[in-house]
């Protein structure tokens, strides 16, 4: 069951960005899905770490301030271990919408760590690649 678990949790993070339609992201929910000292890091030529809030921030801004429209990312592929109460997720993404009244698509790879909790499974950090 755990498995099925992750995938909930992972298509829950995925999913909070998600503004396709008009529907505002719940980018908040983050907090929930994540542990409150979670590391966040971009990497690329912009290496980036974040805390929580960090990140949560400018997102919620450019998804509800009108600058990224019809936005959604999904998973394309993924292989998850799970070992008793830790695992690890390695997959690649896809995302699209319009940034600036510029249609874009784009993509790259996300690790995500997750432990489990008396609540559930939470994302304890992640990291992604965006392919140039």
């Amino acid at each position: 069951m755990s498995k099925a678990e992750i995938d909930v949790v992972t298509a829950e993070f995925f999913g909070a960005f998600d503004n396709r339609g008009g529907q505002a992201a719940d980018v908040g929910r983050i907090r929930r899905l994540m542990l409150p000292g979670a590391a966040i890091v971009k990497t690329g030529p912009d290496f980036t770490p974040y805390t929580v809030d960090e990140f949560i921030e400018p997102r919620l801004l450019l998804l509800s301030g009108g600058r990224l429209a019809e936005f959604s990312e999904w998973e394309t592929s993924e292989r998850t271990e799970i070992a008793g109460d830790i695992a690890s997720r390695f997959g690649e993404y896809h995302k699209s919408g319009i940034l600036d009244g510029e249609p874009f698509e784009g993509g790259g790879t996300k690790t995500i760590q997750f432990v489990r909790t008396p609540e559930g499974w939470r994302i304890a950090a992640f990291s992604w690649y965006d392919q140039p």
